[in-house]
């Protein structure tokens, strides 16, 4: 989930290649990257994303979060 104003945003409308890597919580990277694809999901599809955010992370229940937002997909390269 971003906001659909942010960069990252922006720049996955604009090219769907994107690197993974694990890291800490102020984005220090700890492990190996990973290439991957990723795709803003059609809003048909934001229900199942909210239910699969909302079971991992207790916080993104909280209504703090913007009107803006967009749910994303990453696929990791095989």
């Amino acid at each position: 989930m971003t906001r659909n104003d942010s960069g990252k945003y922006k720049r996955i409308r604009n090219s769907s290649r994107v690197k993974v890597a694990p890291c800490t919580m102020r984005g220090k990277i700890t492990g190996p990257e990973f290439d991957g694809t990723a795709r803003v999901l059609p809003q048909e599809q934001w229900a199942q994303a909210r239910k699969a955010l909302h079971h991992k992370y207790w916080l993104a229940r909280l209504p703090f979060w913007s009107k803006h937002n967009e749910y994303l997909e990453i696929e990791i390269a095989a």
